[in-house]
């Protein structure tokens, strides 16, 4: 059972980004949805996007924006793995999460002053939502599942002669953000250059909390379980563990009594013991009477005593587990941002370092001993490049076009999982933008995701997919100093299958396919004095 627990420290990256790499979310104001192509924008969510072109703002003063976004998500893993089955069962299993995050707030604001414009936000740069997993993950399940297998092994079935079949109640919830803040000052060294130097402060906040309960089985068993019904393994185990101590403590008067070398056969022969106990000691280990009359009393023993180990072992973790624990972390980003401006074309560059974050263990319970309180655990932010363009065809026509780069492999990781990424991810933006009138503006853009990550990185609880996602929406402007900006933003994702010869680290073939979707509804006004 501690495989199931270790992996829950994965949902810090599941539950991450809604647009952007595996921890960032690029989509930080309403702008973005309607048009993710602002990687050379010169409006005020330029605070974000281009933050040098914030020289270019038109006029002097106060620049504000406040947005916010509403993001459902869904993950469905659709798991295949024999053990599944039981017996009368499917061996595939779906597998739902859902994420909802209603409110992502975030608030832009610039004074700007001739040459200078000095920026700053607040928001939520990297997750915002929980995720719950009613009926837990194929990697939960799996190795429960593995436990009729054993006893069948031993020769333990249900009633009928069936395998034995298994049950058990997981649950999961786990919430993920990572709040920022930003400062940063941008200067204009010309009417064709300007640059900007900024930083942003990362607070990360991760809560988990599951259990695994009443995992339940029904071998039959003449002593333990004679009906063959459905009965919690910990108890079967349990009773299993006594049943071996008691026939190692029968055999004790008999080694106390100096016949601890003899073999169960030469005792039935000296009349110390009859055919029928010594079939039920050699039974006990899963002998046939001629194996277990072979064995001297000591050996049958150290037999037993193995046994019951192995049953208390097995009866703990079957036991009830439960976890509720929490993360906490903080880094700062250093910020560079480029713009160049010639007649109607703008180019907005932007860089922002590798943040280094540890987050640290605050743990109320942890009944599998694997998130000690107070350890720490690396959570780095990647480092990552936009590069984009913008064009006016006309006054009142503009098209756009960029670039993100993520370098998701040289950020450190829970389990070193950045060995399997391969590089990192790509985006390829392009988008539109046409002002009807003085008072309405309508937008759209798309975003292409190639991922970089690599099958070994693939996890139920971690996983990223090559995607396509499309914003579109509109401006309004309600005066000459306020607008109000809405937008609808999609993501279409491309299934990933993984198969495995060692389903999960366990010893039997099973696959996984990985599936998700995302939609985000945005409203924001921009208010300038």
């Amino acid at each position: 059972m501690r495989k199931i627990f270790v992996t829950i420290i994965a949902l810090s990256t599941f539950l991450s980004a809604y647009a952007g790499g595996l921890l960032t979310n690029t989509n930080q104001s309403v702008h973005f949805l309607r048009n993710p192509a602002r990687g050379a924008s010169m409006e005020i969510d330029a605070v974000y996007t281009n933050p040098a072109g914030l020289a270019k703002l038109p006029v002097n003063g106060w620049h504000f924006t406040f947005s916010n976004q509403s993001a459902f998500q869904t993950r469905t893993i659709t798991s295949t793995f024999a053990p599944f089955a039981g017996y009368g069962g499917e061996e595939t299993k779906v597998f739902d999460g859902k994420t909802t995050a209603p409110i992502i707030p975030s608030l832009f604001a610039v004074y700007k002053m001739n040459k200078w414009a000095f920026s700053a936000n607040i928001g939520v740069i990297g997750g915002g939502g929980k995720i719950t997993f009613d009926k837990g993950l194929g990697s939960f399940e799996a190795p429960i599942s593995m436990i009729p297998y054993q006893l069948k092994a031993n020769g333990l079935l249900g009633v009928d002669g069936n395998p034995c079949n298994y049950s058990v109640n997981t649950y999961m919830e786990g919430s993920s953000i990572i709040y920022d803040g930003q400062l940063g000052a941008t200067y204009a060294i010309n009417d064709m250059f300007s640059v900007y130097a900024g930083g942003r402060i990362n607070i990360v906040n991760n809560s988990y909390v599951g259990h695994i309960r009443d995992i339940s089985i029904n071998p039959f068993h003449p002593m333990l379980n004679p009906t063959g019904e459905m009965m919690l393994a910990t108890t079967f185990f349990n009773n299993a563990k006594q049943a071996a101590q008691g026939a190692s403590a029968s055999l004790q008067p008999i080694i106390d009594g100096g016949a601890g070398g003899f073999t169960l056969d030469q005792l039935v022969a000296a009349g110390q013991m009859s055919p029928e106990q010594l079939a039920q000691l050699a039974g006990g280990l899963g002998l046939s009477p001629q194996e277990g009359g072979a064995m001297t009393i000591l050996q049958v023993q150290g037999g037993y005593d193995q046994a019951a180990a192995a049953y208390g072992a097995s009866a703990n973790q079957t036991a009830d587990k439960e976890l509720d624990c929490t993360q906490s972390g903080m880094g700062v980003t250093p910020i560079l941002g480029f713009n160049f401006n010639w007649k109607n074309l703008n180019i907005g560059v932007k860089y922002e370092f590798n943040t280094k974050i540890d987050v640290k263990n605050k743990t109320k319970v942890d009944d599998v001993n694997q998130f000690p309180d107070g350890e720490k655990t690396p959570y780095d932010i990647p480092a990552w490049l936009s590069v984009g363009a913008q064009y006016k065809i006309i006054p009142s026509v503009s098209v756009s076009a960029g670039y993100h780069h993520f370098f998701d492999s040289n950020a450190k990781m829970a389990n070193d999982k950045q060995k399997h990424i391969d590089g990192g991810i790509n985006e390829f933006l392009l988008g539109a933008e046409w002002q009807i009138n003085k008072m309405f503006l309508v937008s759209a853009g798309g975003q292409l995701t190639k991922t970089g990550v690599t099958d070994d990185y693939q996890t139920d609880m971690a996983y990223s997919l090559n995607s396509y996602s499309v914003g579109m929406g509109g401006a309004i402007n309600v005066t000459e100093k306020i607008r109000i900006n809405l937008a609808y933003f999609f993501t279409k994702y491309e299934d990933w299958t993984k198969e495995s010869t060692n389903y999960n680290g366990l010893p039997l073939p099973g696959k996984d396919t990985f599936s998700r979707t995302n939609n985000v509804f945005g409203i924001g006004v921009d208010f300038r004095f």
